[in-house]
């Protein structure tokens, strides 16, 4: 499978994963065919929006991320905001109602150190409780609180390094 369905891939089994956990809220702009503008996300996030952009400031200062790019695997599965390093996608943000999924495909040695890391342990239960697939292990934070950030920002960490 090229690159080009990797997102697609991703975001499709993540949601069928979750789907026997917990209810996973649908994307703000699922069945909209056109890129969100940014009033769009503002208002769809409402107060998380501060979190997002806070985020998207501070993995790009820290980890030195260089790309970003708004993408749709299709109107089912809405859009989602890929943050990159040499066009290499780190993590996929996408919007919900008031708040925002952080999603990773994790590589064998991203799912290795960070099961040795300081993330929180329902992170780690995630990480072991995934279904392995051929691009990665999917892991999926949702944001709307300031302390959802710090699991989202050390995977990115471990993602870029891994």
């Amino acid at each position: 499978m090229g690159t080009e369905n990797f997102g697609h891939m991703a975001v499709k089994t993540m949601a069928k994963a979750k789907k026997h956990s917990v209810a996973v809220s649908q994307n703000a702009f699922a069945g909209q065919a056109e890129r969100p503008t940014q009033e769009a996300v503002e208002t769809v996030l409402g107060q998380s929006y501060a979190l997002w952009e806070q985020l998207v400031a501070q993995l790009k200062e820290e980890l030195k991320l260089d790309g970003e790019e708004w993408n749709s695997s299709g109107l089912k599965y809405g859009w989602s905001l890929r943050l990159q390093v040499k066009k290499r996608n780190i993590v996929y943000l996408g919007p919900r109602a008031g708040s925002f999924m952080a999603a990773f495909i994790l590589g064998d040695k991203a799912v290795a150190v960070a099961r040795k890391s300081s993330l929180p342990a329902y992170v780690i239960k995630m990480i072991a409780e995934a279904k392995r697939y051929g691009e990665g292990t999917p892991v999926r934070i949702e944001v709307s609180k300031p302390e959802d950030l710090g699991p989202v920002k050390i995977l990115a960490k471990i993602k870029v390094e891994n």
